[in-house]
């Protein structure tokens, strides 16, 4: 496969200006577009209902240019911790199947659009440059496309609506272009249960079963068993996978323990590496040929997904580890490492694009588990293209970071066309205040939340405190799942969330902020105090009103239970730090 045409000129060129030169025309709102396509082609363009669609039968240039204004920041799948403005010489992105979306979100200093856009597929590898033009005083987004992939079509939103309603738009559209997608299992929709934290690969079937007995008592779900449970898992490296049996002495029967597990209600996934080999694997030998990276993660190799073996292998893998023991599905993780073979002319492919051959491996691998099997995917490999594969699509690793659970967790809802967005498994400290670990379980709130901390060493009142939060997350879930989510701006790390449906919402409170009430919608209302302050200031419009008050403390205690008014204007709310009130409109 020939590379995108731009990749060569942007490795000579220190800025866009330094690319060849094209006209711009105006396309809608401020935007601008040009077209660009390999030196002897032509490209074609079209722009109708709020969709460009381009045709050219060479590789192709996209690009759009949008007047700088009082642009603040620049949203997009993989922007991580990036998320104001960079130079156009520092802006880059590689988009494919694996790794995020072409996608992204320009907006002003009050939180509104000024430039919305999604590919409508996902699976090829495209280049992104994106950022501030020093030369054009204009911020620029050029996606470089791959002959293979036209007609190349990418939806654009109406500028003016925030980055969150913006993208929701978007994710509506697309759906309604692709059509509907088989529902979500129930098991991808509860509090998940997690090993990793807690046990490390130090992990055994009988610690198992007596945290899922903790965990079933606790309001969890699902449990997932990590890495530990193979043969060779020591070490924290990975130079013993790739044969997936059960250690022998961790697990001397681990279908007898599925099945034990499950009798508590729990469903049961587990830990899978499919695309990588260990040095040490009996299998080794076998696959090496599968794969000649020498790179992953340690003393692992990665398995090469354009070969018809290497599909049929994973997929054979993860049937047998399901029929085998009877599991609910399958935790699957390092699939972006396969990103490696991008651009990569080696022998014996069936399939050029790294994209387009994992989704032919998924394609297969889910004909062959079924749609009620749970499938957790992660950050980046968690785009619109994966929806109809993976259904727990979980945040991307951040032990004992609740800031980093937040934003990550709704950068992933951003996008999730379907599927149940998850949080990274909450940890804490288990001998410390109740408070800081409610912080944890709250950072992934507006997910279905992971926790990993061993149950069994909980205080009595962090017990309590998890039983109550999963007890809440649970009421809330409507909300917090299928309703309308509204965090504050990227840049500013989402620092108040508010989950509406109908006359009911859900506000989660992070940082000292006033938090708006609109008690014209709003007759039943839930807020979080995710701070330290041991008050929330509310911003209350619309007519006011009587509500019955409740107020919990961390441990889900009530410490208030009363009836006041709420006018309109400001309102200094007591609430304690990690603590939760319950507004009920009454009259």
């Amino acid at each position: 496969m020939s590379p995108p045409l731009h990749i060569g000129a942007v490795k000579m060129s220190i800025t866009t200006a330094g690319l060849a030169p094209a006209a711009f025309e105006p396309l809608v709102d401020d935007v601008r577009l040009a077209v660009v396509a390999a030196p002897g082609a032509s490209a074609r363009w079209t722009f109708d209902d709020g969709v460009l669609e381009v045709r050219s039968a060479a590789d192709l240039e996209i690009r759009l240019a949008v007047p700088i204004g009082d642009a603040v920041g620049f949203w997009h799948p993989v922007c991580g911790w990036r998320r104001t403005l960079v130079a156009d010489w520092d802006g880059f992105a590689h988009p494919s199947l694996v790794r995020g979306a072409a996608a992204g979100c320009l907006y002003d200093s009050s939180g509104a659009s000024m430039l919305a856009f999604l590919a409508e597929d996902s699976v090829p590898e495209v280049r992104m440059r994106y950022g501030v033009s020093e030369e054009t005083n204009t911020f620029i987004v050029h996606i470089g496309v791959p002959a293979g992939a036209v007609p190349y079509r990418l939806l654009l939103a109406e500028r003016g609506g925030s980055v969150a309603s913006s993208m929701r738009a978007l994710r509506e559209r697309l759906t309604s272009r692709t059509g509907a997608l088989s529902p979500v299992p129930e098991g991808a929709r509860v509090p998940v249960y997690n090993t990793w934290y807690a046990f490390s690969q130090d992990v055994t079937a009988q610690e198992v079963e007596a945290e899922a007995e903790l965990a079933a008592e606790l309001g969890f779900g699902t449990i997932i068993v990590d890495d530990g449970w193979q043969r060779l898992a020591t070490g924290r490296g990975y130079a013993g996978v790739g044969d997936w049996v059960p250690d022998a002495v961790k697990f001397p029967d681990l279908r007898a323990h599925v099945a034990k597990v499950r009798a508590l209600g729990l469903k049961y996934l587990l830990w899978v590496a499919p695309m990588l080999i260990g040095t040490e694997s009996e299998c080794f030998a076998e696959l090496e040929q599968y794969a000649p990276a020498e790179q992953g993660p340690p003393g692992s190799r990665v398995l090469d997904p354009r070969r018809p073996e290497v599909r049929a292998h994973v997929v054979q893998l993860c049937k047998r580890l399901v029929t085998d023991y009877h599991l609910d599905g399958l935790k699957i993780d390092f699939v972006d490492e396969v990103m490696f073979y991008s651009g990569r002319d080696d022998a014996g492919i069936d399939v050029t694009d790294v994209g387009a051959a994992m989704q032919v491996l998924l394609t297969e691998l889910w004909a062959a588990l079924g749609p009620e099997a749970l499938i957790e995917l992660r950050q980046p490999y968690i785009g619109p293209g994966v929806a109809e594969f993976g259904n727990m699509l979980r945040a991307y690793d951040c032990a004992g970071d609740a800031v980093a659970n937040r934003i990550r967790t709704i950068d992933v809802g951003m996008l999730a066309v379907r599927g149940a967005v998850h949080s990274d498994m909450a940890m804490w400290d288990e001998a410390g205040d109740v408070r800081s670990a409610v912080r944890q379980l709250v950072g992934g709130f507006h997910s279905v939340p992971q926790v990993s901390v061993k149950l069994s060493s909980l205080s009595p009142v962090q017990s309590q405190a998890v039983r109550f939060w999963l007890g809440q997350w649970r009421r809330l879930r409507p909300l917090l799942l299928d309703g309308d989510v509204e965090p504050s701006r990227p840049d500013e790390l989402y620092p108040v969330v508010v989950a509406s449906s109908g006359e009911e919402c859900a506000i989660t409170v992070t940082a000292d902020r006033v938090v708006p009430l609109d008690t014209d919608r709003h007759r039943h209302i839930t807020v979080i105090n995710s701070t330290a302050c041991g008050r929330v200031v509310l911003e209350v419009s619309g007519p006011g009103g009587v509500f019955e008050t409740v107020v919990h403390d961390a441990a889900g205690s009530v410490i208030d239970r009363s009836q006041s008014r709420l006018e309109p204007g400001l309102l200094a709310l007591e609430l304690p730090a990690s603590g939760l009130v319950v507004l009920e409109r009454v009259a």
